[in-house]
């Protein structure tokens, strides 16, 4: 349940990982609290499916395909978001893929780079393409989603730790 005093009247929200987990959760909830939101995903159903559940509860949406390693991609997401709801407030990064179980020596390189596309190389390419929209709203709010484990380790998911503590030190550094 939120916070009866917590409002996102007239906000605009970007979600991104809005088709299932923390992502979907969160667009339901941003939607609940007043705020338009994009639902942005790879996993375009699912990123419909949001959608439509936001919509069927009295708030507006917009499902939009997402591939976040691609730079034109988030960038095309972000415009989408604009033209349909005249800007972004709020951008939450969700996106997220989980290594495979296996130590630095186990791991293989293509595992490696999969997730810091998606979890690091993604955020940053979310973040640089929103904040010019935010700019032109007079401001905004980035939420970069990360996680316990980038703050301790787990032998077994290195390429998750180190991104997820990565994702740490990048919103330091949007604060800074």
């Amino acid at each position: 349940m939120i916070d009866p005093t917590f409002s996102l009247e007239k906000k605009i929200a970007l979600v991104v990982g809005a088709a299932n987990g923390i992502g979907r959760a969160t667009a339901l909830a941003f939607a609940a609290a007043g705020a338009r939101v994009a639902c942005a995903d790879v996993e375009e159903p699912g990123a419909k499916t949001t959608a439509t559940d936001i919509e069927q509860g009295g708030s507006q949406a917009l499902p939009v395909r997402l591939d976040v390693t691609d730079g034109e991609s988030c960038r095309a997401a972000v415009a989408a978001t604009v033209a349909r709801f005249g800007g972004v407030d709020v951008l939450l990064y969700g996106a997220a893929d989980s290594d495979q179980t296996a130590t630095v020596l186990e791991m293989d390189e293509a595992a490696w780079d999969r997730v810091i596309r998606i979890n690091l190389t993604g955020a940053f390419l979310m973040v640089k393409a929103t904040i010019p929209a935010m700019i032109a709203r007079g401001g905004g709010s980035v939420i970069l989603i990360a996680s316990q484990l980038g703050r301790v380790a787990s032998p077994g998911r290195p390429a998750y730790c180190a991104t997820k503590g990565a994702l740490i030190q990048l919103a330091k550094v949007l604060a800074a």
